[in-house]
């Protein structure tokens, strides 16, 4: 098969099938490979769990694979059972508090940096192990402090070992799509970005209704994207599995697709053995040459900046879930005071800084959305003085809303399918505004406040209590938020729950829907366009609607300048993936 244009395809070779397969079975395996999909690289494993390759047989097979043309690293997953003692740590993961845990995985590193120029670590090079040893190394440090250091201190370890055996080694640590729980763990990007030579992503989502990761499918876009910006440059590749997709393999073409969109280097398929006569394969590479084409035409991504500070927590995986409401994100671990508009989930309120950023951005000119859950984590560090609003412990249910932006006269109603909690925030009257707000009997609570600070835009964002609840709103709650969250961004979208959407800063976007039948979403442009062109089929979408414009109301004397808005309304199918660009 013919190369791809824009990016290259990896295997994972685990060390159960090298442990067992013979020089035959690892060509045919070659060869149907060869029939679907151009394999660029292998990365053949070394250790796994109780399976330990001999480096003879790690030689053999790396020849293997190079007489084929494709280039071989290694790899290590550090699972394992140390002198026939379990260890109280999930999946059985090294105790690196424990010298035989140490001495062991030190000798896995020695064996594969002796034969291989590149080793990748698979995402259990973690740590939750809880045995006596830990216990009394940890003291009066929280587990939290204790594994990012322990975890430094080893990294530094097998990467200096790595490379007195093999100076031209290019050691790659992987990271899990957990990113929420890296702390707690011993995952430390923001130190060992600097000690491995590259960065490797996890962009496996699952099916979120039985996961316990609560993953959302936007996350195999959004979390290559975070990594991206933790190591510019230096994120080698991402990597997806057929887990949680059993039952529906359009989820793992999905995770092919927005690994992609997200300007993969580099994707990594899980894994060779399985893949082999597997009926999954021929429509992936069919989908691959596809995404191939299109991506080349997108330049590069942009979205709303969402800050997601190292070593962070709270509101776990919520602009994930945000994004499955058409809203496109650019996360990162790095304040960027400079973008327009600026997300600050709860996770934000962990660095020390964070409400003097906050408050030094707005008063600068900047737009913020916080949430309920950052607002409660500064709520005694200055926030007060930049808003009216204030918590009060209570909560109340319902499905019906009202639009009315503090700078256009319209009000819209609207009403969802079913009743949602939210908590209860207050607010005084014209010191703030309710832009978006939750009607319940002959009373009404706000799901979006707006507040002027110096020179920028505060507005406080009421997530339900449960985030999917978010995908119950209506499409004109969704809108109205998309709205404000998107201030300097050229479109957005009016939609249904359930899509994606995917900007690059050349003009070109793509809309990605996971609705279970035909919708049709509003595309916005800010400002005046000549129509939007779906790149695949050709088709030019020019009727549009001019929306509402800011208006004063009652004896105000200005309104705040906004471009003129127009909406292109486009059909979408289920599980389709469409590409567009602005004409």
């Amino acid at each position: 098969m013919e190369a791809f244009k824009n990016f290259k395809v990896a295997a994972y070779v685990y060390a159960y099938y090298v442990n067992k397969a013979s020089e035959e079975e690892i060509q045919r395996g070659i060869d149907f490979f060869k029939r679907y999909i151009h394999l660029d690289k292998v990365y053949i494993e070394n250790h796994r769990g109780v399976v330990d390759i001999p480096v003879e047989k790690l030689r053999r097979v790396k020849e293997i694979f190079e007489k084929n043309g494709i280039k071989a690293s290694g790899g290590i997953t550090a699972t394992a059972l140390i002198n026939g003692e379990r260890k109280p740590s999930y999946y059985d993961t090294f105790c690196y508090t424990d010298p035989a845990h140490r001495e062991k995985f030190l000798q896995i590193v020695r064996d594969i940096a002796s034969v291989f120029d590149e080793i990748i670590l698979d995402d259990f090079f973690f740590t939750a192990c809880r045995c006596e040893m830990c216990i009394e190394a940890k003291g009066d440090r929280s587990w939290k402090e204790y594994r990012l250091k322990l975890m430094e201190d080893f990294s530094k370890e097998i990467v200096d070992l790595a490379r007195s055996i093999n100076p031209d080694i290019n050691f790659i640590i992987k990271y899990p799509n957990w990113y929420e729980s890296y702390q707690e763990t011993g995952y430390n990007p923001g130190k060992q970005k600097d000690i491995f030579d590259m960065i490797y992503t996890g962009t496996e989502t699952r099916e979120p209704h039985y996961s316990a990761q609560h993953l959302q499918r936007y996350e195999s876009y959004s979390i290559i994207r975070l990594l991206e910006n933790t190591a510019p440059g230096r994120n080698g590749g991402r990597w997806i599995d057929q887990g949680g997709s059993r039952d529906n393999l359009n989820r793992w073409f999905e995770q092919a697709n927005l690994t992609m969109l997200a300007k993969a280097r580099e994707l990594m398929l899980f894994n060779f053995e399985e893949l082999i006569d597997c009926i999954a394969l021929p429509p992936l590479g069919f989908e691959l040459y596809r995404i191939d084409d299109l991506i080349g035409k997108a330049g590069e991504p942009i979205g709303v900046h969402a800050w997601e500070p190292f070593d962070a927590d709270g509101e776990d995986q919520l602009y994930n879930y945000l994004g499955m409401t058409g809203i496109a994100f650019e996360p990162t671990p790095f304040f960027n005071d400079k973008a327009e508009t600026t997300f600050f989930a709860q996770s934000a309120a962990c660095a020390p800084d964070a409400m003097e950023k906050l408050e030094a951005y707005v008063r600068r000119g900047g737009n913020a959305v916080v949430t309920v859950g950052f607002l409660r984590q500064v709520y005694n560090k200055g926030i007060k003085e930049m808003t009216s609003v204030r918590l009060t412990n209570r909560h109340v249910i319902s499905n019906e809303y009202m639009i009315n932006h503090a700078n256009y006269g319209a009000t819209e109603v609207a009403e969802g399918p079913e009743k949602v909690m939210f908590e209860i925030i207050d607010y005084k009257t014209n010191a703030t505004h309710c832009d978006i707000t939750l009607l319940a009997g002959d009373d009404n609570f706000p799901i979006m406040t707006e507040d002027n600070y110096g020179k920028g835009r505060l507005f406080i964002l009421n997530v339900p209590e449960n985030f999917s609840d978010l995908y119950k709103l209506p499409k004109a709650v969704l809108q109205g938020i998309a709205k404000h969250m998107s201030m300097g961004q050229r479109l957005y979208l009016g939609c249904n729950a359930k899509v994606n959407l995917f900007t690059y800063d050349n003009g070109v976007f793509a809309i990605q829907s996971y609705r279970p039948a035909q919708d049709t979403v509003s595309v916005i442009v800010r400002g005046e366009s000549n129509g939007i062109e779906n790149i695949e089929t050709g088709r030019v979408y020019t009727e549009k609607t001019t929306l509402p414009k800011p208006e004063m109301k009652s004896d105000a004397t200005t309104v705040i300048p906004e471009p003129t808005e127009y909406a292109y309304s486009i059909g979408i199918e289920p599980g389709q993936l469409y590409f567009f660009r602005l004409i």
